[in-house]
Parts: C-alpha cells; sequence; structure tokens
C-alpha cells in the first residue's frame, strides 16, 4: 500500500535500484568468495613451500589464488558500478553480506568448501545480517534522476556538503599532524577515523564518476567536463590515503576489532554524506528512515556477532587489552588464511 507522503516499497524499487543492487548483491558474492578461495590456494601453496605468514611468496605461482584475486577484482568493479545506479544508502549496508560469505570461522562458504565449523552464533549473525539488508533493500529510495556530471557537481558544492567537506578534511588533518603521531600506536579509532572520514567523501567521488560513466555510455559524453576529471583526482586521493592508514590500522591491530569498527563507521559517515549530497531522505517519509536505521543498525549487530563468534571460535582466554595487539610485522589476511593464531600473548605492543 502507497504511503501519502512517499512511495511504496514496490515504487520505491525502480528499475535502476533493482540493477544497483543486483550488482551490489554480485559485488559481496563475487568479493566474499575471493576471500575462500584465496583462502584455498595459500593453504595449497603452503604445502609445497614456504607459507604466506613467514614471508614466503609460493602462493604467487599458485593459479588458485590468482582465481581468488581476479573474483575480488570483478566484485570491486561491481562495487563501483552499483553505486552509479542506486543511492549509497542502499549500496554501502549490502557489504556485511559478503562477511556471511568470507568470514573465516562461521560463514557457510567458509563451512561448505573449507570445511570449518559453523558456530550457532555465526549462524544467528548471518541472519541478522540478511534481515537488515532485506530490511534496507525494501524501504531505500529512489535513484536521483541526474541527467549530466555537472549537476552532481552542483550538489556537490552546495553549502551543506561543502561545510561537511570541510569538517570531514580538517578532522582529518588534525588526527594525522597531531593524534597519529602521539596515539597511533595505542588507540584504534585514530586509523579509522582518518579511513572512514576520507571513505565517505571517495564514495561520493565514486557514484559521481558511476553516473558520468553510466551517462557516457548512454550517449551523453561527460568525460569532456572537468568536474569529471576533477572526482577521478579526488578518489585518487582519497581511496591512497584510506588504502594508506587502513593498512596502519591492520598492522598494528587485530583484523576481528579492526574490521566491525571499521565497517560501522566507514558506513555510518557514507550514509551520512548521501543524505546530505544526494539529499535521499528529501524522498521519503520518517517511517522509512526509522525503518532504514532500524535495518542497518540490525546489519551492525549481526556483523559485530559474527567477529565476537570469531574469537569465540580462536578459543582464546585473552584479556581484552591482550587480545587487541597483532604482531607488527604480521600480514593479518595471510595469518588468517593459514590459521596462524591472529594474538601475540607475549605482548600488547609489537598498524
Amino acid at each position: 500500500m502507497a504511503d501519502p507522503n512517499g512511495h511504496s516499497w514496490r515504487d520505491g524499487m525502480s528499475s535502476d535500484n533493482i540493477k544497483g543492487l543486483i550488482l551490489a548483491l554480485s559485488s559481496s558474492i563475487f568479493i566474499g568468495s575471493s576471500f575462500i578461495v584465496k583462502k584455498k590456494g595459500l593453504k595449497k601453496a603452503g604445502a609445497s613451500g614456504v607459507r604466506a605468514g613467514f614471508g614466503g611468496y609460493s602462493y604467487l605461482y599458485e593459479p588458485l589464488w590468482w582465481v581468488g584475486m581476479i573474483t575480488m577484482v570483478v566484485g570491486e568493479i561491481a562495487n563501483f558500478a552499483a553505486y552509479a545506479f542506486a543511492p549509497a544508502i542502499l549500496v554501502t549496508p549490502l557489504g556485511a553480506l559478503s562477511i556471511i560469505i568470507r568470514h573465516d570461522g562461521d560463514a557457510a562458504l567458509a563451512h561448505i568448501i573449507l570445511r570449518e565449523r559453523l558456530h550457532i552464533f555465526g549462524i544467528l549473525g548471518c541472519i541478522l545480517c540478511v534481515v537488515g539488508s532485506t530490511t534496507i533493500v525494501l524501504h531505500a529510495p529512489a535513484e536521483r534522476e541526474i541527467e549530466s556530471v555537472i549537476e552532481v557537481w552542483n550538489l556537490a558544492t552546495e553549502p551543506a556538503f561543502l561545510l561537511y567537506a570541510a569538517l570531514v578534511i580538517t578532522a582529518v588533518f588534525i588526527l594525522i599532524f597531531h593524534y597519529i603521531p602521539q596515539y597511533g600506536q595505542t588507540h584504534i579509532m585514530v586509523y579509522i577515523g582518518v579511513c572512514s572520514l576520507v571513505g565517505s567523501l571517495s564514495v561520493m567521488s565514486v557514484k559521481a564518476i558511476g553516473i558520468a560513466l553510466k551517462l557516457t555510455l548512454s550517449g551523453m559524453n561527460q568525460l569532456i567536463y572537468p568536474q569529471t576529471w576533477a572526482f577521478t583526482l579526488i578518489v585518487i586521493v582519497c581511496v591512497l590515503t584510506q588504502m594508506n592508514y587502513l593498512n596502519m590500522a591492520l598492522d598494528t591491530f587485530n583484523t576481528a576489532v579492526v574490521s566491525p569498527i571499521y565497517y560501522v563507521m566507514f558506513t555510518s559517515l557514507t550514509i551520512l554524506a548521501s543524505v546530505i549530497m544526494f539529499k535521499d531522505w528529501d524522498r521519503q517519509n520518517p517511517t522509512q528512515i526509522v525503518t532504514e536505521m532500524c535495518g542497518f543498525v540490525t546489519i551492525l549487530a549481526g556483523t559485530f556477532l559474527l567477529h565476537k563468534t570469531k574469537d569465540l571460535g580462536d578459543g582464546s582466554s585473552l584479556t581484552p587489552s591482550m587480545s587487541l595487539r597483532l604482531s607488527k610485522h604480521a600480514d593479518d589476511d595471510d595469518l588468517e588464511s593459514e590459521g596462524i593464531p591472529l594474538r601475540r600473548q607475549e605482548s600488547l605492543r609489537t598498524p
């Protein structure tokens, strides 16, 4: 039944939203599966050479590992394309679905392919992620009709978003030049704060580029406008910054701690940026907005439960402060892939 102040969920699922949904789901499947395939490749390579966790590179000669890498690239391309068709409030939270697939100890595909046990709380976490994602999908706003990349630029240069961008940039510089030198090695929120703040700007620019490419492919060339290349430059700077400080966070702190906190902050700030820039909520009534937020909170609960269950599966009896740190020279992905404990028991300090 249609709402007097908005659309029914049937009206809201426009053709563009459906395309974005399919691409976002495909992205989650490809990215989540890539972790499993890479892990299989790492195990196979480690059986005949030096394991990646000990500095070996024998996995580079393992075809299965490359299949995983290619799968990940395909997933990232699908995720990029999804932003061209659907609002960020629909696409970004669906990233939690890849956790269901890739989560080492408790997800369905890992259980089937890698024969890893499926914890009851892991099942509950998966269900919460699916329920939350479904709630958001059914109540997501229709994508805003945009005819030119110049229109996106105009949205990005409105006072409200300029104020948000200025606050983000100011906060990032304060974190980088003041807090990271003093607290980077002891406070996880410093690195993740930089990644999440910059990430919210990068997603808005990625969406702008995606829209420009979609319009170009439909016959309206957007590559002739300098705004398209300005958004491209912003994406490059933001992504490089994100990668740098996310690597620092992963190199310093436990992945099981970094992942859920980063997901929460990045997704929350991205939704906020999208609401300010594209005015997603202007096309919705309060009931739809509250329902979306409930769906998002449900996903967050499922995400934290999945990562907490992973810790339970590790059988660690460490105190919270001891379980927070990683070996400084450890590669988290490879350590997890090879079943090496994620925590150093002999030191809190060694991202």
